[in-house]
């Protein structure tokens, strides 16, 4: 079984508005949707700026951004209810729509699956390498209902901010 933690952190637009973070064994969500597009996204962006690594790195490194918890306050199950395609990581500019990854939520009495990782706008992407990954049904709603507080995004700053 995988481990599931939910939280919640500071969007960097508005430090005021908090986003839902997750990390899936102890390793942020962001992290595996940009290990698992790098090299799509390399075809895309070659040639379009003077340091492609580098900003190849940091467009990969900040496609992705947590939910906005205002968007999903009345409805945290949403992360539990089963689906075809339900969004787990939002756009950073906050909507959510905007830059989605999606997954495929399937529930059991005694398991939760996420699988089917996808990025709607990119579908000749397929399905990307994440994934899938079962939780223990009872351990992740505990972590749902009692998602931790911190003070600042634990994937830290954007590079160049």
């Amino acid at each position: 079984m995988n481990r599931i933690e939910f939280f919640h952190y500071p969007w960097a637009e508005n430090p005021s508005s908090l986003l839902w973070g997750i990390r899936v064994d102890g390793r942020d969500l962001r992290a595996y949707a940009a290990e698992a597009t790098r090299e799509l996204w390399r075809p895309e962006l070659e040639g379009q700026f003077e340091d492609d690594e580098a900003e190849l790195a940091e467009t990969v490194r900040n496609q992705h951004d947590g939910l906005g918890v205002p968007d999903f306050a009345d409805r945290p199950a949403h992360f539990l209810t089963a689906a075809d395609s339900a969004p787990l990581l939002g756009c950073p500019c906050g909507h959510w729509g905007c830059w989605p990854l999606m997954a495929s939520i399937a529930t059991t009495p005694t398991t939760v699956t996420w699988s089917s990782f996808r990025q709607p706008h990119r579908k000749q992407w397929g399905e990307l390498r994440i994934g899938p990954f079962t939780f223990d049904r009872t351990a992740f709603e505990a972590a749902l209902a009692a998602p931790s507080v911190l003070a600042e995004d634990p994937w830290g700053p954007a590079p160049g901010r």
